[in-house]
């Protein structure tokens, strides 16, 4: 090859190695930009949220949110010097596919942390816990006694495709039969079923009788202690370290200067159905 077509190509090709290469650390890095690095650098936590009752409500006049999630993340992102960006309105089906996808940073309304949602997202430490209990038509005693008594083919229990109701019943009351209904159902609709004596029973939180009850009084009753018990936290992007160690501190903060529980007392529907997190000095001084 000749020395002046071999300069000429060498002057071709390195440029266009360097141009490939820092394109490819620019992609690299925009990809590899975590979710703290964002949020702290822009200032702004971008925020989807669902609609649920007491975590966030929104005013059908206003389109203001509010509810123990909102607001406890709005007093959060503020001792973070952070502004909120409300982004979009999501569904219980699709909340996580907008985390994976980046286009919010932090779900604000406080949802169940459970081993399936564990696979593929984090959780933010508990804002409260929510008790799910047994629930019948007012003035059937048959399950007073023992609610295990309820496992058996001649009773049916009142559940949602794939939601906590249905779980139960299968893993705890495999005998019994279940009326199914659609996965986009109103939790609501499981307690009309049963007071209407559709169904025998139903799972629920103590959150969803008390609205229902509220609007329907001697309608349902509750039966027994709690059957189940779910941390409710704020949910990210899995292996967002940095992020959650900065939401977990400014939540602690809330906890222990009583602001956390100030909100939760103000939306809970009835008092004493919402457990409260332990506070670590509380723990410390019962030993």
């Amino acid at each position: 090859m000749r020395p002046g077509i071999l300069l000429t190509l060498i002057v071709l090709v390195i440029p266009a190695f360097f141009f490939s290469s820092n394109s490819g650390d620019s992609k690299e890095s925009r990809a590899a930009t975590s979710v703290y690095d964002r949020v702290t650098g822009s200032g702004k936590l971008r925020c989807a949220y669902a609609l649920y009752n007491p975590g966030c409500m929104k005013d059908p006049n206003t389109g203001k949110l509010s509810g123990i999630g909102i607001e406890a993340l709005e007093l959060v992102a503020g001792n973070l010097g952070l502004a909120i960006e409300w982004t979009e309105e999501v569904g219980w089906g699709t909340m996580i596919e907008g985390l994976e996808t980046n286009r919010y940073d932090i779900v604000a309304t406080p949802v169940w942390a459970t081993a399936n949602r564990a696979r593929i997202v984090d959780f933010s430490d508990p804002l409260y816990f929510s008790p799910v209990c047994a629930y019948v038509k007012e003035g059937d005693r048959r399950f007073d006694g023992d609610i295990s008594g309820l496992n058996s083919k001649q009773f049916t229990i009142a559940t949602i495709d794939g939601a906590t109701a249905e779980i139960i019943a299968q893993e705890d009351y495999p005998e019994v039969k279940r009326l199914s209904l659609p996965q986009m159902t109103e939790f609501g609709q499981l307690l009309l079923t049963v007071s209407t004596g559709k169904a025998d029973a139903t799972f629920t939180e103590p959150a969803d009788a008390a609205l229902f009850i509220k609007s329907n009084p001697g309608s349902v009753r509750r039966v027994g202690a709690p059957v189940r018990v779910f941390p409710n936290c704020w949910l990210f992007r899995r292996g967002q370290m940095e992020f959650k160690e900065m939401i977990d501190t400014a939540l602690s903060q809330l906890n222990n200067s009583g602001a956390l529980d100030r909100i939760i007392e103000h939306h809970e529907p009835a008092p004493g159905i919402l457990y409260r997190t332990a506070e670590p000095y509380r723990r410390a001084l019962s030993r």
